[in-house]
């Protein structure tokens, strides 16, 4: 689990293929500090384990799911991505609760600037929708941002100029592709009103019963 605040910016030296699947070498210094082989590093918003530990970097496993499924797909030498290293019971949660879990890869659309920040507008896949909330989080690439609002298929969010001294986001412009995540309360609850909805309750009662909440292993 992780708080979608950026430790460091590391620097992709190798993507080396293995079947579908791949090892994927980064290099990095402050995310190195306390971890060792097996822990879980966010690599732009993807959890991955780390299973090679050098003096100036670490190498994760790609499962092909990762690669058909994150930007990471596409990553070559020299790709620049946002790093985080695991929350630890007792830390300060100054983002939001991220799994490192992508949910879709989605496109820039527009950037506008002004007063050193920049307010980004991203295409909402359809499978997100439902999702995103005005003034809720979300995570891009492993941020934890802020939602300022919400359309059909797009969300705007805003980027202060330190998130844009101290994460790749420094380089987003109309175009370039991004990992989201979801924030992980809305996922669930999106997925119990499917649930409902499939149930045939979600216009009237008995919507979300004593006995359906028990059903779902919340009581």
């Amino acid at each position: 689990m992780f708080t979608g605040l950026v430790e460091e910016v590391g620097t992709v030296s190798r993507l080396e293929r293995r079947g579908n699947g791949g090892h994927l070498t980064i290099g990095a210094r402050t995310v190195l500090q306390g971890t060792r082989v097996g822990d879980s590093i966010a690599v732009s918003g993807a959890c991955l384990t780390v299973v090679e530990l050098g003096n100036d970097g670490f190498t994760v496993d790609c499962m092909p799911e990762t690669l058909s499924h994150t930007t990471l797909g596409q990553a070559a030498r020299g790709t620049r991505v946002n790093l985080e290293r695991s929350l630890a019971v007792g830390d300060r949660l100054g983002g939001h609760l991220v799994l490192g879990h992508v949910d879709a890869v989605a496109e820039v659309t527009s950037v506008r600037t002004g007063g050193g920040a920049r307010e980004v507008t991203i295409s909402l896949p359809e499978r997100m929708r439902g999702c995103v909330a005005a003034k809720g989080s979300i995570a891009v690439d492993g941020i934890s941002l802020t939602v300022i609002a919400v359309g059909e298929d797009w969300f705007s969010t805003g980027i202060i100029p330190h998130t844009l001294t101290e994460t790749t986001l420094r380089d987003v412009k109309a175009g370039v592709k991004v990992n989201l995540e979801a924030d992980v309360l809305a996922r669930y609850v999106l997925q119990i009103l499917r649930t409902v909805d499939s149930q045939g309750f979600a216009s009237g009662p008995p919507g979300l019963s004593e006995e359906f909440l028990r059903e779902q292993g919340f009581a």
